[in-house]
């Protein structure tokens, strides 16, 4: 069984240096101890810098001798971290959890994590081979993503942030038919895949493409600098 006592004291202990540490804790909702809500700030000269991460934390009924089960619920573009479910790799959440260990620790060395992806030992393979053979690209695709999710709160919603990159865009290139059907050249298409899968509309992606002619890297700079 969860040892409730231990919890209280961790998110008690966890949160009365937020402002240093840059994590903090808090119930997920309700008054379930066992289902809690973390938070860690984007370390300063990475691309996550300035973004809000929450991630969410289940505890096993043996906790604290088996590892919390911890997952991101904010979106984010790394090697360790699934670009699809959040799901992440660190070895303290498997096998080398140990209960000296606290809920802060763990969420400390996700910031660290965030600040030195180990892309030899990835979550996301298409991230990690992104981060190995292109990593200025890699650079530019995970600021993209956390001004796009990590950085919500400032902007209201996703919504909101979407409309706001979609007027930002139509305001550089004529697309009055953006949204219309367009035939699909066979020559784009892995151009357009890699940039889709990097988290960009795919409409917008053909339009920064055919605007920076056909040229990828300079189709990207236009994209996150929209």
């Amino acid at each position: 069984m969860v040892d409730f006592g231990r919890v209280q004291k961790e998110l008690v202990d966890c949160n009365k240096d937020r402002e240093v540490s840059g994590v903090s804790i808090e119930l997920h909702g309700g008054d379930d101890l066992s289902h809690l809500l973390g938070t860690i700030f984007g370390p300063i000269s990475t691309p996550y810098e300035g973004g809000t991460f929450q991630i969410d934390i289940r505890l096993p009924a043996g906790y604290p001798f088996e590892p919390p089960k911890m997952q991101f619920k904010t979106k984010v573009w790394h090697p360790n971290i699934s670009s699809q479910n959040g799901a992440i790799c660190l070895d303290i959440l498997k096998d080398q959890w140990s209960p000296a260990l606290t809920l802060k620790t763990a969420l400390v060395s996700l910031q660290a994590l965030l600040s030195a992806p180990e892309p030899d030992d990835p979550q996301d393979a298409v991230v990690a081979q992104q981060y190995l053979r292109d990593h200025s690209t890699f650079v530019s695709t995970a600021r993209y993503w956390t001004e796009t999710f990590a950085k919500r709160a400032s902007v209201g919603t996703e919504e909101k942030v979407f409309s706001f990159f979609f007027f930002n865009l139509i305001t550089r290139y004529d697309t009055s038919d953006i949204i219309a059907k367009q035939p699909r050249n066979p020559i784009l298409m892995p151009q357009v895949q890699k940039l889709v899968e990097m988290g960009f509309p795919e409409g917008l992606v053909r339009r920064a493409l055919e605007s920076a002619g056909n040229d990828e890297n300079l189709a990207l700079e236009k994209l996150c600098s929209s």
